[in-house]
């Protein structure tokens, strides 16, 4: 037997919906968007070490559906290097998860604040 994907347009073993979907539902998620600032504990090992790294920026982009949705955040590091990275949504690597602040866009993709610096860089907060 095979079973509809959320989307409705591919078909899936249902073994492999049901992994997915209990995958989902023990993962704690806050809702969040395109230009909200998030702090992420990533885990890293390092040899037989292991530790959590904060990592904080801003949503610049949402993709997928699922489990296998990603985000991508980027923030501005040392000397002001531009560093993105993509994490996947329901990774065993991230282990906290904190939305900082709620920013104002009108766009779902924010891939043009890679071409800005500085105060041009800042995003709106969202007032409540």
């Amino acid at each position: 037997m095979r079973a509809l994907s959320p989307k409705g347009n591919t078909m899936k073993n249902r073994y492999i919906a049901s992994f997915e979907a209990a995958q989902i539902a023990e993962k704690q998620i806050p809702q969040f968007k395109a230009g909200d600032t998030v702090k992420l504990g990533v885990e890293i090992k390092e040899g037989e070490k292991k530790r959590i790294q904060l990592f904080e920026g801003i949503v610049i982009a949402r993709s997928g559906n699922g489990v296998d949705s990603t985000f991508t955040v980027r923030k501005i590091g040392a000397n002001s290097i531009g560093v993105e990275r993509i994490f996947p949504l329901y990774s065993e690597s991230l282990k906290s998860f904190d939305v900082v602040r709620k920013g104002r866009v009108r766009r779902a993709k924010l891939h043009f604040l890679r071409g800005l610096k500085g105060k041009a860089a800042r995003i709106k907060e969202l007032k409540k």
